[in-house]
């Protein structure tokens, strides 16, 4: 029985020609899977719809060979042999009472063609959009504007061909050709489709009233569309033409889908960001069009959502990685069980394995792009025939994991915690600044535990090798994570330099909170890691009154961040801290650090060290237990393998717990074979 306080999510909403059953809308994102791993991007969509979102839109489809998007897995609808792998996306999403949509698209001056060999295309002869490759595009002529709009159409065809209820012109994220058209910065046009606004819109319309024309009241027709480019000089704006686009618009398409471009600026991180972050710039939609409009911005909060419905902000509550992170978020809303929902934490490393052309990773739910290739379904993993008791050492992200999945399972758990609080690195990491939203993988796992009786927890609980063959269990799993080295060992350097001391410091020693305020010190942060913990551990010591020099011998700062979309965020927040920053800069032995490009050498005097480099698994009693032959099933799980991410730590508990429950499961994934 659903809270009525919810009831209005759940209410039919038309579209057009179709009716959505309920306000949850998965709007278009990449999955990694793309047109040739067909059946896992299915899988991952269908479970949407099982989930019970009303509406499940695939990501951008390729219209034609000169908008190929590789690296990046895309779908295609080609032609007509693109026809039945569509066909049955449709189907799967159809078949638990979803609308089914496709949102068809050409990349313009961000396609590659690295594959088709055939030219970039756009509205002028400029580079094209993507600085590392040498390649510029062919400013578009009638005649490729003719078959742009013949091919658009085409593609069009093909979708309503394969049953879909939403076709999708993309205007969005700066990876549309239309969008390129509507740009002054990129339309330096003379004739009838460029200069003046209303001929840089030309072309939208034109395609709008083409896609209006072949789905001919059959299918709905949406327009996705940027209103703003806030990070973009000389981009749109929502006060300016990205709202005279809604208003020339409003009345054409069946749905506005509308959100902010680029596509970092669309998908901000929660370090930078707050739930709802793009409703200043989206909410003026509403008053222009009588049309549904569907809107995102990391939405988590049911009463969120029910106050964006009320307060006529959105019609339908828009949903990217919220519904990677829980598929089955709408269906716990109506069955009242909100407590169960696991939340989006906006670490965007679901983002990141786009840059890789990879499918969808997530800290949060471990299933995700393991819907097809291993079988795994979020909400119910395997069950065991035998009923057991498992001993979990260890209360982080990989323990508490693998006991979910195992509770979940009707197995009875233990949990052992050395420390006096649950989560290990989460716990500590969530109350670095930006960071707070990570504790949500932390408690929704402490949720599912305490709410069941077959589990146990126990902290302050340090157990030895002998205490684990005491205990008796008929597993034992052991999480018990890792530690951050400071002895200069980093992704740059696999030879210890430095002997603890206290002017030597790791991570730990600022997260432990011992560094006060009291007496401001000079801090040198060395980042040999790459990734976000160096920074945000500047930003901590800033705070706290501290003077930090930042430090990296790679030649951006905080380079992985990049693929989370926060590299440029990061640089920003460190110029406000006032955070002197030296890239391709090495730490030599004698504490010297060398500039890689011209040699120079600079000695910090005085100032304390923080070395952010690599990290030990702490698993001696991993070793000690391995020469111990009573043990009946002994595995080790996240960081205490191998050190990574939150996110590789859940992968790792889950697999675990499935790997135990399915006793010997050999090789536990099936590979997509694509023959013609």
């Amino acid at each position: 029985m659903n809270d009525s306080r919810y009831d209005i999510l759940f209410e039919p909403v038309r579209i057009g020609p179709v009716t959505t059953p309920n306000r949850f809308y998965a709007v278009p994102h990449a999955t990694g899977h793309g047109w040739n791993q067909p059946k896992g991007a299915i899988a991952l969509r269908a479970m949407k719809a099982e989930g019970g979102w009303g509406t499940v839109v695939t990501q951008i489809t390729e219209i034609s060979p000169d908008s190929d998007m590789a690296n990046h897995p895309m779908e295609r609808i080609w032609d007509d042999s693109d026809i039945p792998r569509h066909a049955l996306q449709v189907e799967e999403v159809k078949k638990y009472g979803s609308l089914a949509g496709i949102e068809i698209a050409h990349g313009g001056m961000r396609a590659r063609n690295l594959t088709t060999g055939y030219p970039v295309i756009g509205p002028s002869h400029l580079p094209v959009l993507r600085p590392e490759i040498p390649a510029q595009a062919k400013a578009m002529d009638k005649t490729d504007i003719a078959a742009f709009r013949k091919a658009h159409k085409a593609a069009a065809m093909r979708a309503k061909k394969a049953g879909y209820d939403i076709l999708y012109v993309y205007a969005a994220h700066d990876l549309s050709l239309l969008n390129h058209f509507l740009s002054p910065s990129l339309n330096k046009r003379c004739d009838e489709y460029g200069g003046k606004f209303e001929n840089r819109l030309r072309l939208l319309r034109e395609v709008l009233e083409d896609t209006l024309e072949i789905a001919a009241g059959k299918c709905a027709v949406a327009l996705r569309f940027s209103v703003a480019e806030p990070e973009k000089p000389g981009g749109l704006r929502h006060d300016g033409e990205g709202r005279d686009v809604v208003e020339a618009l409003a009345e054409l398409p069946d749905l506005w889908d509308v959100n902010i471009s680029g596509w970092p600026a669309d998908s901000q991180s929660a370090r930078f960001s707050e739930e709802g972050y793009q409703l200043p710039f989206t909410d003026f939609v509403k008053s222009v069009t009588s049309k549904p409009v569907v809107g995102v911005g990391r939405f988590t909060s049911p009463d969120l959502m029910v106050s964006l419905v009320k307060k006529g902000r959105l019609d339908l509550i828009g949903a990217a990685r919220s519904s990677i992170a829980d598929p089955f978020l709408p269906t716990k809303i109506r069955e009242d069980r909100v407590e169960d929902i696991r939340e989006c934490i906006g670490c965007n490393v679901c983002v990141s394995m786009d840059a890789y052309g990879l499918p969808i990773r997530c800290t949060q739910n471990p299933t995700i792009s393991e819907e097809y290739r291993r079988g795994w379904h979020p909400e119910a993993p395997a069950f065991s025939k035998r009923r057991q008791s498992h001993l979990i050492v260890g209360s982080g992200p990989a323990g508490l994991e693998c006991a979910h999945t195992l509770l979940k399972a009707g197995q009875k758990v233990t949990v052992a915690e050395a420390r006096k609080v649950p989560g290990g690195r989460v716990t500590r990491e969530a109350l670095l600044p930006g960071l707070s939203s990570w504790a949500r993988v932390r408690d929704y796992r402490l949720h599912q535990l305490n709410q069941s009786p077959d589990a146990e927890l126990y902290l302050a609980s340090h157990l030895s090798a002998d205490d684990i063959l005491e205990f008796g269990a008929d597993t034992v799993t052991l999480a018990t994570g890792a530690k951050w080295r400071n002895d200069g060992v980093g992704s740059t350097c696999f030879e210890p330099r430095f002997v603890s001391g206290h002017d030597v410091l790791s991570p730990e020693d600022v997260m432990d909170g011992t560094l006060s305020a009291e007496h401001a010190s000079r801090f040198i942060m060395y980042d040999d890691d790459n990734f976000y913990m160096a920074s945000v551990l500047t930003e901590q010591l800033c705070k706290l009154g501290h003077q930090v020099v930042y430090v990296t011998p790679q030649p951006m700062v905080a380079t992985w961040t990049d693929f989370t979309l926060d590299q440029h965020r990061i640089v920003e927040r460190l110029k406000e801290l006032d955070v002197e920053m030296l890239v391709n800069t090495q730490l030599r032995d004698n504490q010297e650090f060398e500039n890689l490009l011209s040699g120079t050498k600079t000695a910090f005097t005085g100032a304390k060290l923080v070395l952010v480099g690599a990290r030990l698994p702490l698993n001696d009693l991993y070793t000690q237990l391995c020469k111990n032959t009573q043990l009946k099933s002994l595995e080790q799980a996240g960081d205490c393998v191998t050190p990574g991410t939150i996110q590789s730590a859940v992968l790792s508990g889950h697999t675990i717990a499935r790997k135990i429950l399915a006793g010997n499961p050999g090789r536990d994934f099936r590979r997509e074979q694509t023959i013609d």
